[in-house]
């Protein structure tokens, strides 16, 4: 830590100077133009660029597959707008699984492609989609997989379950969305101006939005055993879905706390949702006495789809919390 003392120049200006390592590694000198942002008893200083596109190349030549995909995804969520990926010959698998990760980004097309090199490039304009929408969209997305996913396990329909499946891409590219949003505010605090949410606030959209990703993720998971499923009793296909209307009411409580602006709303829900998650528990051993009388095989499916249910309830209660961290009083 450097200080400063604040002086007074023609009466009325009042000056500090920078430290002289931080403006030569920023390139800052006589003339140059900063930006300051004030936060709170906060003031941020940052250097103005020229233009707000990052751009990075990557060497693929031993890169292929999963590794590939992923490695794509890392820069894109790390805040490249433009992404350059070169080897001396990009390789038809190599060009595949390059379309494979552009599919799965939103805003993301190919805009250059050659023998050695192919640049993809970020086109969403983020007042098109802004973390808020992209949460209330995964809440959306997810909340309906969960329902779907058991009315296709209790129903039997392979069609729905199937559906359920496919609806996992939309909410992990969203989630990539809400990250790379995340990751630009905690960079720079223009991106958090821009967006109209403080930091702290986006670190809470993109806490929530880890709980419906993972929400999501446990749909899909019921929609694969729904697939595998064969008819299941009645009486524990009934109790299945009402343990999913429990849940469901707990992640939507939670959901509607994160979002109001009314601190005490917030509050009430926030704490409503949390003690319906200890009630959660009780249900879930009341099925799983039902299961003990099933065939092993089914029983042991069947416990599968028990535990995702109970585990969304359980991150519909860690939403909860950050919305009552969200909603508490302002230092």
């Amino acid at each position: 830590m450097e200080t400063r003392k604040v002086q007074m120049t023609g009466g009325s200006t009042y000056t500090v100077s920078l430290p002289k390592d931080w403006a030569t590694d920023n390139d800052v000198d006589s003339g140059s133009t900063v930006e300051l942002y004030a936060d709170g008893e906060t003031l941020l200083v940052t250097p103005r660029r020229e233009t707000d596109h990052r751009t990075g190349t990557l060497e693929i030549e031993l890169l292929e597959g999963e590794q590939l995909i992923q490695a794509v995804l890392t820069m894109y969520v790390g805040g490249f707008d433009i992404i350059a990926l070169e080897a001396n010959r990009i390789t038809t698998d190599q060009r595949r699984a390059i379309r494979t990760a552009v599919q799965g980004l939103i805003g993301v097309e190919v805009v250059e492609e050659r023998a050695d090199r192919v640049v993809v490039q970020d086109l969403l304009d983020s007042a098109e989609l802004s973390i808020v929408d992209a949460v209330r969209r995964m809440r959306l997305i997810a909340t309906s997989m969960l329902e779907d996913a058991v009315i296709a396990l209790v129903e039997n329909d392979d069609a729905i379950a199937r559906d359920v499946i496919e609806r996992d891409d939309d909410v992990d590219r969203l989630w990539l969305v809400v990250s790379r949003t995340f990751r630009a505010t905690l960079r720079s605090p223009r991106a958090s101006e821009e967006l109209g949410v403080s930091r702290e606030d986006c670190f809470d959209y993109h806490s929530s939005a880890r709980q419906l990703e993972r929400i999501a993720d446990h749909a899909a998971k019921i929609g694969h055993l729904a697939v595998k499923l064969e008819d299941i009793p009645d009486h524990v296909g009934e109790a299945l879905l009402a343990l999913q209307a429990d849940s469901a009411e707990i992640i939507e409580k939670s959901m509607d706390a994160l979002f109001t602006e009314e601190s005490s709303e917030a509050a009430d829900l926030g704490h409503d949702a949390l003690e319906s998650v200890l009630e959660i528990d009780e249900h879930t051993r009341r099925i799983d006495d039902l299961l003990r009388e099933l065939d092993p095989v089914q029983a042991q499916s069947l416990g599968l789809v028990l535990d995702s249910l109970s585990r969304s309830a359980d991150y519909g209660g860690n939403t909860a919390e950050t919305a009552l961290q969200k909603a508490r009083p302002q230092p």
